[in-house]
C-alpha cells in the first residue's frame, strides 16, 4: 500500500513545529563565548623564567615546530676562590602553530614547568606565516592559563610544596631564635640620664 500523498511533507512540518517550540541551543559566537573545559588544548603559553634552554621540548616535538635560540653567559663565582659558571640565556622561543598538532608532548617533557596549556583559541591569521608566535606572545598567553585543580582530600602533598613549607618553617624558627637571643642580651634597666644631677655616675670613682 502506497503512503498517503504528502505524508512526508506533513512529517517534516511536524518536526519543524516541534523544534520551533524548543529552546535554541545555538551559541551566537562571537557574541556568546563558549564555556570551555579547564583542560582545553587551545594554545601553549611560555613561563620564560622557568626555561633553562634544555631543548627537551624542541627535541621531542614530532613536528619540529619549536624554535629556540640561546647564548652562554659567564656567571661570576658566588664565593671568593670559587669557580665561574656558564649558563644558557634564552634569546628566542617560538612555536609554529601551523605545524603544531597539539599533542602536548612538549608540555609533558618540560622538567621545569615552563610550558602550559591555555584555553585561548582566538588566534587565527589570514597569513600562514603569521602563525609562528614568538616568546612575547607566548608569555602573554600565560595569563590565560587556568589555575590547577585542587587535590583530592586523600592525596599526598606535592614534594615541591612540602620542601618549600619546611624551608619556610626553618627560616621562621631561626628568626624567632635570633630575636629571642637579641632580647636576652639587651639591658633590662633604664638608661642613665646624663642631665639628671641626682643620678650618680656609674663605673667611675666615687
Amino acid at each position: 500500500m502506497s503512503p498517503f500523498p504528502g505524508s512526508g511533507l506533513a512529517k517534516g512540518l511536524a518536526v519543524t513545529l516541534r523544534t520551533m517550540t524548543k529552546k535554541t541551543v545555538t551559541a551566537q559566537y562571537p557574541d556568546a563565548q563558549p564555556e570551555l573545559p579547564p583542560r582545553t588544548r587551545g594554545v601553549i603559553g611560555l613561563f620564560e623564567e622557568n626555561c633553562t634552554v634544555c631543548m627537551l621540548c624542541a627535541r621531542e616535538c614530532p613536528d619540529w615546530c619549536i624554535y629556540i635560540d640561546s647564548h652562554k653567559e659567564t656567571v661570576p663565582a658566588a664565593a671568593p676562590g670559587g669557580r665561574e659558571r656558564s649558563r644558557n640565556v634564552l634569546d628566542r622561543f617560538a612555536i609554529d602553530f601551523s605545524l603544531c598538532m597539539y599533542c602536548g608532548i612538549c608540555i609533558e617533557v618540560c622538567p621545569f614547568d615552563a610550558l602550559f596549556w591555555s584555553p585561548e583559541f582566538e588566534y587565527a591569521e589570514t597569513d600562514i606565516h603569521e602563525l609562528t608566535h614568538e616568546r612575547d606572545k607566548l608569555r602573554d598567553w600565560m595569563w590565560t592559563v587556568p589555575a590547577p585543580p585542587a587535590l583530592d582530600p586523600g592525596a599526598e602533598e606535592p614534594k615541591e610544596i612540602a620542601a618549600a613549607r619546611k624551608t619556610a618553617e626553618k627560616l621562621a624558627t631561626a628568626q624567632a631564635q635570633a630575636q629571642a637571643e637579641a632580647a636576652a642580651q639587651a639591658p633590662t634597666g633604664p638608661a642613665p640620664d646624663p642631665s639628671d644631677p641626682t643620678d650618680p655616675p656609674r663605673g667611675g670613682a666615687s
